[in-house]
């Protein structure tokens, strides 16, 4: 549905994750545990540009009013790349482990769009892209994986 035909664009991605429990509760700990090596998996993968932070990681950000949402996003150099990280077995078997940490989504959980070389997009153009996606579906403004042709 959506395809990209600029040129010199990089992908950004956004994702919520709704923790079952408090980041700090031990129940969650196999994923707590796992988050930096998870993102030095992502900081040195083909294709990776840039991670938001705040310390070492993102768990601190606080968004739509939810102490239990984890935010995250990236920038990739292309989709191609996203997916090759997301599906790779360091991420992918959190992937698998994710129902032991997180309830299932009230929403899409994740929005991508394209940006500018030099863009590092902010928590709140990130809450605006999903958003969008939440209230319209998948546009050329914020999409998905699978929306992407």
């Amino acid at each position: 549905m959506v395809a990209e035909t600029g040129v010199n664009r990089l992908l950004a991605q956004a994702n919520l994750a709704w923790l079952k429990h408090p980041i700090d509760d031990p129940r969650i700990a196999g994923m707590r545990e796992n988050i930096q090596r998870v993102n030095a998996s992502a900081d040195t993968a083909p294709g990776f540009v840039w991670r938001y932070q705040e310390g070492e990681d993102a768990t601190g950000v606080r968004v739509l009013d939810d102490p239990s949402i984890l935010y995250n996003c990236t920038v990739w150099t292309d989709l191609d790349s996203l997916k090759a990280y997301v599906y790779r077995p360091d991420h992918g078997q959190m992937l698998r482990q994710r129902r032991e940490w997180f309830r299932p989504p009230p929403h899409p959980p994740n929005a991508m769009w394209w940006v500018e070389p030099d863009t590092r997009p902010t928590v709140e153009e990130s809450l605006a892209r999903l958003d969008m996606l939440w209230r319209h579906g998948p546009t050329r403004e914020s999409f998905t994986f699978s929306s992407v042709q």
